[in-house]
């Protein structure tokens, strides 16, 4: 009886200490506490498993805990851009110590938020601060960080390769609304690398860059339907090669051109690795990396070395995978050097800042 009484007295004890120590695992609920370190991330209008920029950005966040720099992280998408505020504010008024906004549409929903909840740090991802170089003081926005890429460098680049590889000598860009400056970097950057691998080789290549403006930031790009029928409006005029740069209408067009066998380029993540309807005919992503900037800044926000106005992250290609046999080690070469000249300033793009 005694041995009874001892084991079940174990098993209470025990239970007691599984209980404490979940009870101990911070919650949404601990935010408020200084000892938990919050992070909140809100999508632009889409889904944060687009398989492209929310996602990443997410993954960004997600790294963050990972590398031990946050204790509770939660997202909320976007369904309407009337929503950005409302959606910032459940963050702030939780007591979220960072939050993270994904894309240009919440530049101002965020710039306001900012100065609503002065002890929260902001990162706006493609969101540029105008502000830092401006002569007014009073025009600084101390808490918030605009983390940007050089979106004109990466599509450059798959630009470039687009045009090596065509054998039609026509490719084509199927993208969100140009309004957003790095939709527009990315699709002016394709144009600028196929001439300038053209000029190479002494070869003339079409390029068709299709800006999906004709809608609204709520149909922009979340629209696959439509970009798989651009995709294939522009392989029936001969396109071998489709970038496809808008979130989810990009991989509309990506997957028609993978599935017509034609040559797919993904954009902002490596989508061969978040694509795996398209990753068969996947040649490359226009990558900017989003995923190690997010954490970064999460990081130094948390250890107090986070500093307002931009912060640049890295851009580049992704790896050729499953068809790096297809890819002639002069096509490689070339693209390690313009990759280079890319990054030492030796090759400009020549794209501006935004559509003029």
């Amino acid at each position: 009886m005694k041995k009874l009484y001892f084991v079940m007295a174990l098993l209470i004890v025990v239970s007691m200490i599984l209980t404490a120590c979940g009870a101990s695992a911070p919650t949404a609920a601990d935010c408020t506490k200084k000892e938990v370190f919050c992070v909140g991330l809100v999508t632009d209008v889409g889904k944060v498993n687009d398989k492209s920029f929310n996602q990443s950005a997410w993954e960004g966040v997600q790294k963050a805990m990972a590398d031990k720099n946050a204790d509770v992280v939660q997202f909320i998408e976007t369904a309407d851009a009337k929503d950005y505020a409302k959606n910032i504010a459940q963050f702030g008024d939780a007591g979220y110590d960072v939050i993270v906004t994904v894309g240009f549409g919440l530049g101002e929903a965020t710039a306001a938020a900012a100065l609503t909840y002065p002890d929260i740090k902001f990162v706006g991802v493609d969101q540029f601060q105008a502000w830092p170089y401006t002569d007014d003081a009073a025009d600084d926005v101390a808490n918030l960080t605009g983390l940007n890429f050089p979106e004109d460098q990466a599509g450059f680049l798959v630009g470039a390769l687009a045009a090596m590889m065509s054998e039609s000598h026509v490719i084509g860009a199927v993208c969100g609304t140009d309004v957003v400056p790095p939709v527009w970097r990315y699709g002016e950057g394709y144009k600028a690398g196929a001439a300038y691998a053209d000029g190479m080789n002494t070869t003339t290549t079409e390029v068709q860059v299709v800006y999906h403006s004709d809608v609204g930031f709520d149909k922009t790009f979340t629209d696959p339907e439509w970009g798989a029928q651009t995709a294939k409006a522009m392989m029936d005029n001969g396109a071998d090669a489709v970038f496809g740069c808008g979130g989810l209408t990009g991989n509309g067009a990506i997957t028609a051109a993978a599935q017509a066998g034609k040559y797919a380029i993904g954009v902002d993540a490596d989508q061969f690795l978040t694509l795996p309807e398209a990753a068969p005919r996947m040649l490359s992503s226009a990558m900017k990396l989003i995923v190690p900037g997010v954490a970064e800044l999460i990081a130094m926000a948390k250890d107090g070395s986070i500093e307002s106005g931009n912060f640049v992250g890295s851009a580049g290609y992704a790896p050729f995978h499953d068809l790096d046999g297809s890819v002639s080690a002069e096509v490689k070469a070339a693209m390690e050097a313009i990759n280079t000249g890319l990054l030492d300033g030796t090759i400009t793009t020549g794209v501006s800042p935004a559509k003029p």
